[in-house]
């Protein structure tokens, strides 16, 4: 034991204690005065030096995700190219904003200094295409078809062309199979904007300055399934630009795929036939102008009766979707946007307006089955009927006498429906109407007419009903050019705006007389006879139409079918539709349309079918055909091209032919027929994203003369009907 004393010991430990305070005070002191220094003192500079650091994000695009056909061939798919892209931002730090590096790129790539320069200058206003539409602080694409040696030279001669990068990259590509562009089922893609950024922010489906969004089509209804989710990685780097350290890294996902119920080898059929039957339409001659048929656009849809989807959708004049990748050169962007092209990025089934012409009778019929008029009553298929002091014929003045609607619709007979429509009017008022019941034009907005089908297309029309409420609206909107240009002793065309200024908001018995023959204002689309015609066949039922059919996961585990939705039922009777069905049969087989359907197989396939042909002012006439078999609905249309049986009548019964697998004489093979069953099974998609997708041959038609107009007439004038224009 230590022999000192404990009150010795106190001493040292209170001088240990204030020297450890002094120096912790100390620390602290100069731990405060750097502060001060840092914070302080030289606070602004450092804040200065600090700002200059920021966060920089690398994106890598998801790879889209395909468009399949039903089968599981590709319609839209991606390839990997060469592309060339320009940092405009790199470009704007130079003296000369990179022109001399642009016109260097230039002749590489074989290029003209003008055409690379317009690849990378900013869209507005008033800049015309080419031009880039997307975030200037992105990559822009010149070219995605370099070639290994361009791109080896831009990359060995960097110093030659800073800011300038040739990388292999997943560009978007539309197959085509089989000759099918497709083209404005699939649409197209081009650069996001800065306005749909912002639009977006805030979405489950936000996007970034790097992405390709779809503009038309199902690139633009399924975008968000089709985009993915890009990767992003983000560095923190200083003003210099160095890299200071990773920060975040987000993994991408690839986009999904959209299966439609679209079949590749019809849609090769469809639209071969339908140029087809435009090319034919060209060469003959319209008696009533005594020129050639212009036959300018046309449309033909192909539904599954039963479901509505669509199996196939052809518009002319239509163009190469591929002209879109990696951005539109001036002269194709001129080319299908001016009036001289007609707007070959219009999609005539969906957007294309006529009047229907005879195959709206399906509807008359039936209004006036609703009105109270008996399906097997008995109407005097007069050659004309008079109204005023004014005749409506009938094609060629025929008459039919006494007949019933169903004979009516065989024969196409006009003038039993002007007298029906002529005596709703009566019905309803007059000039005078009082609760008018309106059957003709409730009739046609219940078989879903003046409305959009639904379809799974942007941009869709609606169509016009030209019912009272829309005399109204277009004579309140036109009133006061109307009462400006018109004169009561004027030309033909002061008159009419004199008379329409003091009543054009009436509902006149020549409108109504028109209309029940689908002429006069009344407008439809080749979609909308198409959902009419399919519920026909199909017992009533209006189905939205639609060509996806089912979003699959990129590794094939995920599957989310779109099953087939409706808008409606007929506004008929079990025992209506039936009528209509078994007039629909004879139009086939002893009425207008049976020169075009001889040696059909109606015992084994029955056909259903309605021609027409719509007169549009200043215009010659627009042909229609709508057909269906218990499985599939086909309706063409051609503007321009002379009557629905003579235009459209070869090319519907061939693409019938090829689904079915049947020869000029209605003999069958199944081992030719294209799709003789709707498909039912969705492709299989592998984990590693692979499709085993079969291959597509191109269509090769029938080989068959087509007959003169001449031997057409001998032909129709021995059938079983008098042959007539619709």
């Amino acid at each position: 034991m230590s022999n000192i004393p404990e009150t010795g010991r106190t001493p040292r430990v209170r001088i240990r204690l204030v020297i450890i305070q002094v120096l912790v005070f100390s620390l602290f002191l100069t731990l405060g005065g750097r502060l001060w220094y840092l914070q302080v003192r030289n606070g602004d500079e450092y804040a200065d030096e600090a700002n200059g650091n920021h966060v920089q994000r690398v994106v890598d695009p998801a790879v889209r995700g395909s468009i399949l056909d039903a089968r599981g061939v590709p319609l839209a798919d991606n390839q990997t190219r060469l592309v060339v892209s320009a940092s405009r931002t790199e470009l704007m730090k130079m003296k000369d904003d990179g022109d001399a590096v642009l016109t260097r790129l230039a002749g590489v790539l074989g290029m003209t200094p003008k055409e690379v320069g317009n690849k990378v200058r900013l869209c507005d206003d008033e800049t015309p295409q080419p031009c880039w539409n997307g975030s200037p602080y992105q990559p822009i694409p010149i070219t995605d078809e370099a070639t290994p040696r361009q791109a080896l030279q831009i990359r060995e001669r960097a110093e030659d062309f800073p800011g300038i990068t040739a990388e292999p990259t997943a560009v978007r590509r539309y197959a085509a199979p089989g000759g099918a562009r497709t083209s404005q089922v699939l649409g197209y893609l081009s650069p996001v904007t800065d306005e749909e950024i912002k639009a977006a922010e805030n979405t489950s489906s936000p996007f970034l300055r790097s992405d390709q969004v779809g503009r038309s089509g199902l690139e633009r209804t399924y975008d968000k399934y089709l985009r993915g989710k890009a990767g992003v990685t983000s560095y923190e780097v200083d003003k210099l630009g160095r890299v200071m350290g990773k920060t975040q890294a987000d993994a991408g996902t690839p986009g999904s795929n959209v299966v439609t119920s679209i079949d590749a080898r019809v849609q090769s059929v469809a639209e071969y036939e339908l140029n087809q039957a435009m090319k034919t339409a060209r060469q003959q001659t319209d008696k009533i102008t005594g020129r050639k048929y212009e036959a300018d656009s046309g449309a033909v849809v192909v539904l599954e009766s039963k479901t509505g989807r669509v199996v196939s959708m052809a518009s002319q004049p239509d163009y190469d979707p591929n002209a879109w990748v990696g951005g539109i050169s001036g002269k194709d962007y001129a080319r299908l946007t001016t009036k001289k092209s007609n707007y070959p990025l219009l999609n005539r089934a969906t957007q294309g307006q006529a009047p229907p012409g005879s195959i709206f009778k399906v509807i008359s019929a039936s209004a006036a089955v609703r009105a109270g008029h008996p399906f097997d009553g008995t109407y005097n298929c007069s050659s004309s009927y008079s109204l005023g002091n004014r005749s409506f014929k009938n094609f060629e003045s025929k008459g039919y006498g006494p007949i019933s609607l169903g004979r009516a619709l065989e024969v196409s007979c006009n003038t039993v429906f002007y007298a029906l429509g002529h005596k709703e009017w009566k019905a309803d008022g007059g000039n005078k109407p009082k609760n008018p019941d309106d059957w003709f034009y409730r009739t046609a907005k219940e078989f879903g007419l003046g409305k959009e089908t639904g379809i799974d297309l942007p941009n869709e029309v609606s169509g016009r009903i030209p019912d009272r409420q829309w005399k109204q609206d277009f004579w309140e909107a036109n009133k006061d050019a109307w009462c400006k240009q018109g004169k009561k002793d004027g030309d033909y065309a002061e008159r009419i705006a004199f008379e329409n200024c003091r009543e054009g908001n009436r509902l006149k018995a020549g409108d109504s007389v028109n209309y029940a023959i689908g002429q006069g204002d009344i407008l439809v689309t080749p979609i909308q006879m198409a959902t009419v015609y399919a519920a026909i066949s199909n017992g009533g039922t209006l189905y939205d139409p639609s060509v996806g059919k089912a979003i699959i996961s990129p590794d094939g585990k995920q599957v989310e079918e779109i099953k087939p939705e409706s808008h409606g039922k007929l506004p008929v009777d079990d025992k209506t539709i039936a009528n209509l069905n078994k007039a629909l049969e004879g139009v086939a087989t002893r009425g207008t349309a049976a020169w075009r359907f001889g040696g059909w197989p109606h015992d084994k396939i029955p056909m259903h079918a309605k021609t027409g042909t719509a007169q549009v002012y200043g215009k010659q006439t627009t042909g229609w055909l709508a057909t269906y078999t218990d499985d599939y609905t086909i309706v063409m249309t051609i503007s321009q091209g002379g009557t629905g049986s003579g235009s459209a009548g070869p090319a519907v019964r061939n693409i019938y032919n090829a689904i079915y697998g049947l020869d000029a004489e209605g003999n069958q093979d199944p081992k030719t027929a294209l799709l003789p069953k709707p498909q039912s099974e969705l492709p299989k998609i592998e984990p590693d994203g692979s499709i085993d997708a079969p291959e597509i041959k191109p269509y090769e038609p029938q080989q068959e003369e087509p007959p003169a107009p001449e031997q057409e007439l001998a032909a129709a004038l021995a059938g079983p009907a008098p042959w007539r224009r619709d």
